[in-house]
């Protein structure tokens, strides 16, 4: 019963595809990985700064080569320290998991192929394109609740991914990074009865038209 318990009331973590299928690419190393998630797990549970020796008791790892691969990743542009100042003055470091993100949005927007007028392919906004899209934009994982109320949309609401996809360019246009924000867009779309990329450019010409 009591590990039941502690499964349930265990914090969850949300790790993009797009890192497991590109951090070779990127020239993150596996340890760097191992290290890098297990650094979301503690920030998942509130450690934003957890102990070196606890990562080492959780992988394996000594602790020079936990030391090792955080420098290597500061270095490579993976994670970022940061330092804070509490409301008592008092100054606390952590660590900024996100640039990892940035450093995928660079690879994720060089990736499509060139057609033969010139212009980018635009391969097809799968289900699963789509989490990673919406998780490189706003630059870190999905909670559970925003990967349910995407699946919402999806299951429920009958959004296409694609229409989504399209919600996610504007909310990041008016530089709005919030599934909220992009609910509002999918439901005033809903209500002029745009439910297509074609009904979503034909708007986009009548209103640029005024």
């Amino acid at each position: 019963m009591e590990f039941w318990q502690a499964l349930v009331q265990a914090p969850l973590i949300t790790i993009s595809n797009l890192v497991l299928a590109h951090y070779r690419a990127l020239g993150m190393t596996n340890r760097q990985l191992i290290v890098y998630l297990q650094m979301v797990s503690f920030t998942a549970a509130g450690q934003q700064f957890p102990p070196i020796k606890e990562i080492a008791q959780r992988t394996g790892l000594t602790e020079d080569e936990i030391y090792g691969a955080l420098h290597e990743m500061l270095d490579a542009g993976f994670i970022d320290l940061r330092t804070q100042t509490d409301s008592a003055g008092k100054q606390m470091d952590w660590y900024d998991l996100t640039p990892l993100y940035a450093r995928l949005a660079e690879k994720y927007g060089q990736s499509n192929p060139i057609s033969d007028s010139g212009e980018p392919e635009q391969a097809p906004v799968t289900r699963q394109r789509l989490f990673d899209e919406i998780e490189v934009e706003f630059g870190r994982p999905l909670s559970p609740i925003e990967q349910e109320t995407i699946s919402a949309w999806l299951d429920e609401d009958h959004y296409s991914p694609e229409l989504v996809s399209l919600a996610l360019r504007e909310a990041v246009l008016n530089q709005a990074y919030s599934l909220k924000y992009m609910d509002r867009i999918l439901l005033s779309w809903e209500k002029r009865n745009i439910r297509t990329k074609a009904d979503v450019e034909r708007e986009r010409a009548n209103r640029n038209r005024f």
